[in-house]
C-alpha cells in the first residue's frame, strides 16, 4: 500500500509541475501577443495622424534650353550637370575662324571701293589753271580798254582801236564762262561716278555687321542664373544653328503644379500664402510657406498621376504655388498642399 500512494503521489506531483509550464507559456505568448497588438495599434494610431490636405501636385520649375546660334566645332565647354551657373556667364565658345575670315574678305571689298573711284582734283587744277591765265588776260585787257577810252577822247586813237578791245574782252569773258562750265561738268560726271562705285559700300558694309553679329554668337552667355540640368553637347563635337547645348533652371524657387475640384476653387485666391507638405521621414512631412500665382481659368480632365481630395472628380482646376526652395526640393517630387 505505501508503494502504491508514493507512485500516485509522484504522478500528482508531475501532473502539477507541468500545468504550471502549460500556464507559464499560455502567460508568455499573452504577452507577445499584446505586445505585438500595441504596436500595430500604435503604427496605425500614428499613420492616422498623417497630415489632412487640401490638395496634391508635383514640383516642376521653368527649365531653358540654350541651343547654339551659329554652326562650328565647340572649342570650349567649362561646365558640368550640377553646376551653380550666374547670368551672363561665358559657357560655351564655338569656333568662329571661318567667319573672322569672311569678315576680311568684306572689308577687303570695301577698301577696294576707293581705289576704283575718281579723283577730279588734278583736271580741276588745270581747268582753274587756265581760269587764272584767262583772268590774267582780262585784266590785261580792261587795264588797255580804259587806255584806249582815255586816247578816243584826246583823238589820240581811232575808235576802231577800242571796239576790237571790247570784241576781245567779250571773247575772252565767254572762253572763261566754258572753263568753269567744264569745271562744274567734270565735278559732276566724276561725283556721279563715284557715287555709283560707292554705293556698293553700304550693303558691305551691312554684311560685315551681320558677319561681326554672328561671330558675337559664336560665344554662348548663359540666360538665366540657374543649376545645370542636362548636358546635349560636349567640348569636341560639332554643332549646328539651333542645336540644344545644355538645359538650365533656377532651383531657388520651385513650382508646385496642383489640381483642385470646382468646389474648391472658391477657397483660393492670388498671391494666397498655404502651407505645403513633403514626405521627410516615414510618417512625418516638411512644411513650406508658398503663394498661389496663377490658377486655371478653364477645367481639364484629372491627370492620372495626380489624386485630387474628390478622386470622384472629373474636372480639375490648376494652380500654381511658388515654393522657396532650401536645397531639399527637387523637380519631380510630391507635395501636398493646406490652403488654411
Amino acid at each position: 500500500g505505501t508503494d502504491t500512494s508514493s507512485t500516485e503521489v509522484a504522478a500528482g506531483i508531475a501532473q502539477l509541475f507541468n500545468h504550471r509550464r502549460k500556464i507559464n507559456a499560455m502567460k508568455k505568448t499573452l504577452k507577445q501577443f499584446l505586445f505585438l497588438s500595441g504596436t500595430a495599434l500604435l503604427y496605425v494610431s500614428c499613420s492616422n495622424k498623417g497630415i489632412k490636405y487640401d490638395a496634391s501636385g508635383v514640383f516642376e520649375t521653368d527649365e531653358v534650353i540654350v541651343s547654339a546660334e551659329v554652326a562650328g566645332k565647340i572649342i570650349s565647354m567649362p561646365i558640368e550637370e550640377g553646376d551653380l551657373i550666374k547670368k551672363d556667364s561665358l559657357t560655351v565658345v564655338i569656333d568662329a575662324g571661318n567667319l573672322a575670315l569672311q569678315k576680311e574678305q568684306v572689308q577687303a571689298s570695301i577698301d577696294a571701293l576707293h581705289e576704283k573711284t575718281a579723283d577730279v582734283q588734278p583736271t580741276l587744277q588745270l581747268l582753274q589753271d587756265q581760269l587764272s591765265v584767262q583772268q590774267a588776260q582780262m585784266d590785261n585787257l580792261v587795264m588797255e580798254r580804259k587806255r584806249f577810252t582815255n586816247l578816243v577822247k584826246a583823238d589820240a586813237a581811232t575808235p576802231k582801236q577800242l571796239d576790237d578791245i571790247n570784241a576781245q574782252i567779250d571773247m575772252l569773258k565767254r572762253q572763261m564762262d566754258v572753263t568753269r562750265q567744264q569745271m562744274k561738268v567734270q565735278e559732276t560726271n566724276t561725283g556721279t561716278q563715284n557715287r555709283g562705285v560707292l554705293s556698293e559700300q553700304e550693303p558691305l558694309a551691312k554684311k560685315a555687321e551681320v558677319i561681326a553679329d554672328q561671330i558675337n554668337r559664336s560665344q554662348v552667355l548663359n540666360p538665366i542664373n540657374g543649376t545645370i540640368l542636362t548636358k546635349y553637347a560636349h567640348q569636341g563635337e560639332i554643332t549646328g544653328a539651333g542645336k540644344a547645348l545644355y538645359k538650365i533652371a533656377d532651383l531657388s524657387t520651385l513650382i508646385l503644379r496642383a489640381y483642385l475640384t470646382g468646389d474648391q476653387l472658391p477657397q483660393v485666391k492670388l498671391r494666397q500664402q498655404v502651407t505645403v507638405y513633403i514626405d521627410k521621414d516615414k510618417g512625418s512631412y516638411k512644411p513650406y510657406k508658398g503663394e498661389i500665382t496663377w490658377i486655371a481659368d478653364k477645367a481639364e480632365f484629372t491627370p492620372k498621376t495626380i489624386q485630387t481630395k474628390d478622386e470622384r472628380a472629373n474636372l480639375v482646376y490648376a494652380i500654381k504655388i511658388k515654393v522657396p526652395n532650401d536645397g531639399y526640393l527637387k523637380i519631380g517630387m510630391y507635395g501636398e498642399v493646406q490652403f488654411k
